[in-house]
């Protein structure tokens, strides 16, 4: 929910979100090519999770974000939070990236962001501010060069969470070289100042970005990360009584370009 600013949230029909979106661009055509041959899958046991913390190892020692370790696996207390969600993304039966998403509330208001910017964050949660926080983002080198839109394929599950869970914002840990890009895609603004992510050979600035902003005008811009709310269903819902957990969600953007 919205904190109390005395302004009505919009509902997420009249922003849009399950509308057909407009004729895609060149660029969104691309994208949404490379959608066709994804699969989203959870990483919350076993094999699934030791493949994913394996990804982030690679990924962060080719880019120089961690140093090496023997375990040659990157995990920390954050992924056995209860309002944790790790994702692999799978490119035919292999996982090619993998990001990390917490949903803060006041009954869950632990996530890494929350840790390392407890003074910016830590008021606004027990105020009753939301917050989806997506960290871990992590793609194989390899496939990073084979399939350039992997990034926008790998956020879009944080869109498609702003959309089902309906926060106050969406923030972003990141270098601020990258902070160009996220005012571009998601309109987010800079709340934090530089700082030392734990476990990283760098530092982070702190950028959120508005949920109105990034279901009306983010998803309007680029309708990949568009979602029908089967799919957000599958992808963030809890299985129902004799439901079993999918093994696989296939993404739904391409519907919504189709009746365009």
């Amino acid at each position: 929910m919205l904190a109390k600013t005395g302004v009505e949230r919009p509902t997420v029909t009249e922003l849009g979100v399950f509308t057909s979106a407009a004729p895609p661009s060149n660029f969104a055509k691309n994208v949404l090519d490379l959608l066709s041959t994804v699969e989203y899958r959870r990483c919350d046991k076993g094999e699934d999770r030791e493949t994913m913390y394996r990804l982030r190892y690679r990924s962060y020692l080719a880019s120089g974000m961690v140093s090496p370790n023997a375990s040659r696996m990157v995990t920390d207390r954050f992924d056995d939070l209860p309002n944790c969600m790790n994702f692999g993304v799978h490119i035919d039966g292999e996982m090619v990236s993998t990001i990390r998403l917490h949903h803060l509330t006041c009954e869950n208001p632990d996530s890494p962001t929350a840790y390392v910017f407890d003074d910016v964050l830590g008021v606004r949660i027990a105020a009753g501010e939301t917050f989806i926080d997506p960290s871990r983002f992590a793609a194989d080198p390899a496939a990073t060069a084979q399939f350039p839109y992997l990034p926008y394929m790998t956020l879009r599950l944080a869109v498609m969470a702003c959309v089902y869970f309906e926060p106050d914002f969406c923030l972003s840990t990141i270098r601020p070289d990258h902070a160009a890009f996220y005012r571009r895609i998601f309109d987010s603004k800079q709340v934090g100042s530089l700082r030392q992510f734990p476990g990283l050979n760098y530092d982070v600035v702190l950028c959120q970005a508005h949920y109105t902003s990034v279901a009306r005008n983010t998803m309007g811009r680029y309708p990949f990360f568009k979602s029908s709310p089967m799919e957000q269903r599958l992808m963030f819902g809890k299985p129902g009584v004799r439901e079993l957990d999918p093994l696989t969600i296939l993404p739904t953007a391409r519907y919504y370009s189709r009746a365009a």
